[in-house]
């Protein structure tokens, strides 16, 4: 089966309203024949009002960052699934390794607010990977096999089929210092194994895999044409709307 690319950016905390508006109409204009893949862009909460009526009938969607577990109460600061999906997000980034490592997301919070995601009807792109210790110490694909074994437990087939899980390693984000080709396969191609041994056919060959790790326009091409990888969850390089439309137009 022939998997449709999906390359999303994550803006992280970066463009207010203004600032965000503005990429949009750049990426309404550069985006507008992206026929290929599809794409996403994850703006700031704040952002988010600005960027989907700009993007209204582009083509391109809009993902939240993050997400609560909880529908509402008292949790100052933070944002539900049902409030994204009521403001016009279609995706949600789940477990994104800043959310762990300096917010303390453990993998039972992620699996959490992975079964939130779909209550409020986004579609979630789950992030896992590996630390550079961990790396170092062999322990990788175990490592990313706990984080999926933990988030997908119980879930219904037809909530895994929507999947998209984005393979992050850790020590990639934001350091300038990319997996290489082979060494983002090799772990692509472990996650689809992982999931080859415990759903029916259609899950691994239905399930999008990206990779998500100081994706640049120049390195795009390498990464997107392994076999396993699927697309990418572009960090940096997506703020600024020609590279991010390099690495789109890479996917095709």
């Amino acid at each position: 089966m022939s998997r449709r690319p999906f390359i999303a950016g994550n803006w992280k905390m970066n463009k207010g309203p203004r600032d965000a508006d503005a990429l949009a109409v750049e990426l309404k204009r550069l985006l507008a024949d992206h026929a290929a893949a599809d794409v996403a862009v994850a703006p700031p909460f704040v952002s988010l009002p600005a960027v989907i009526a700009r993007l209204q009938h582009s083509g391109v969607a809009v993902a939240g960052q993050d997400l609560h577990p909880e529908v509402s109460g008292a949790f100052t600061g933070a944002v539900s699934g049902e409030m994204l999906a009521q403001a016009g997000c279609r995706y949600v980034i789940v477990g994104h390794s800043e959310r762990r490592s300096l917010f303390g997301d453990t993998d039972a919070t992620v699996a959490a607010k992975l079964r939130a995601a779909y209550r409020a009807g986004l579609l979630p792109i789950l992030c896992v990977g590996e630390t550079l210790a961990q790396r170092d110490a062999g322990q990788a694909q175990d490592i990313v096999a706990g984080q999926l074994a933990t988030a997908l437990a119980g879930l219904p087939l037809d909530q895994v089929l929507q999947l998209t899980i984005a393979y992050e390693p850790v020590w990639a984000i934001g350091t300038g210092r990319t997996a290489s080709p082979a060494q983002a396969q090799e772990m692509h191609a472990g996650i689809r194994a992982w999931l080859s041994a415990r759903y029916p056919r259609e899950v691994p060959a239905t399930v999008r895999l990206q990779y998500g790790g100081s994706v640049t326009a120049s390195n795009a091409a390498g990464l997107l044409s392994q076999p396993d990888i699927d697309g990418a969850l572009v960090g940096g390089a997506s703020l600024t709307a020609e590279s991010f439309r390099d690495i789109v137009a890479a996917a095709g």
